[in-house]
């Protein structure tokens, strides 16, 4: 077992690993109590949490466990693998400088009190399978179900890792999903969207498609590139090229954002998804405008 730390002083504009996990960006992780999802608007919090990254994500041989906690200024981490430091980097964006983000969001109400309330809200950097068998599994479903849902996937067909005599498991690689049935993924509650994972599996794992190959698209083609996979519309794929694969512009038109839209920014209504989703990009700054939707989501979301 490996550990250590790394320092705040690092992370331009601040950390919150609490928001960043628990913000409905990511179903890959776990919190060490349990009790993930349970904290309304949770921001703050010093609990360790921790993920399962396959082989094709540790680009080795191994499947290794990587957990971290922050104490408001150092991340500390334990994990089976050395290169934790990196990894951590990479998923958390902690090179990411939210200070010069929050100075090119629009001066607003709304998008002033979600920087204030989740400050150090970072986004992810999800592995691209993962977030995209998650967002299909997402569909008019709450977070806490969803998370519950993708771990049952991990539980039932993922690689396991054991850790302190605890078994971790990884989300399942394609070829894992590929070989479940219909009917046993309806058993793990995943209802009408069986067919849509099973089939989206099945397309990355016999190469006909891989949603990575979107990374050195133009955004456009990401975007419809990625709604070729069974079960994934435009919404399902914003969230797939903001939340795994780096492109910070995108902005899911989940029922939240279609609420301050309608709120708060009429003037981006369009008669059409590509429309209204450009709108409302511009309106958000442009080329940071996903962390924008991600900080206006997750205070909407929580503010009752």
């Amino acid at each position: 077992m490996h550990d250590g730390q790394l320092s705040g002083a690092e992370f331009h504009g601040g950390f919150d690993l609490q928001a960043t996990l628990e913000s409905g960006q990511t179903y890959l992780w776990e919190r060490a109590d349990g009790e993930m999802f349970t904290d309304g608007g949770a921001t703050g919090g010093t609990h360790w949490y921790h993920t399962v990254l396959p082989s094709t994500e540790t680009h080795t041989a191994h499947t290794e466990w990587l957990s971290c906690r922050w104490d408001g200024s150092t991340l500390e981490w334990r994990a089976t693998t050395d290169h934790a430091p990196e990894h951590l980097r990479r998923l958390l964006r902690l090179d990411d400088d939210l200070r010069a983000i929050g100075r090119m969001a629009p001066s607003d109400g709304v998008v002033e009190r979600a920087f204030e309330r989740f400050a150090g809200m970072r986004l992810v950097r999800d592995p691209s399978f993962g977030s995209l068998v998650s967002f299909i599994c997402s569909a008019q479903m709450r977070v806490e179900r969803i998370h519950a849902m993708v771990s049952r996937l991990a539980t039932t067909y993922g690689d396991s890792i054991t850790v302190d005599g605890e078994s971790h498991h990884a989300f399942p690689r394609p070829a894992q999903l590929a070989e479940a049935s219909e009917a046993e993924l309806r058993e793990l509650s995943i209802g009408y969207r069986a067919p849509y994972v099973k089939a989206t599996a099945e397309m990355v794992a016999d190469g006909t498609a891989h949603p990575d190959e979107a990374r050195t698209m133009g955004y456009e083609s990401a975007r419809s590139h990625l709604c070729q996979f069974m079960g994934v519309g435009n919404k399902v794929a914003d969230c797939v090229l903001l939340f795994a694969l780096g492109f910070l512009q995108a902005v899911p038109l989940d029922t939240w954002i279609q609420t301050a839209i309608a709120d708060h920014y009429p003037a981006c209504e369009r008669d059409d998804y590509e429309e209204t989703s450009a709108a409302i990009r511009a309106q958000f700054g442009g080329e940071y405008a996903g962390y924008v939707q991600t900080y206006v989501f997750n205070h909407l979301r929580t503010a009752a």
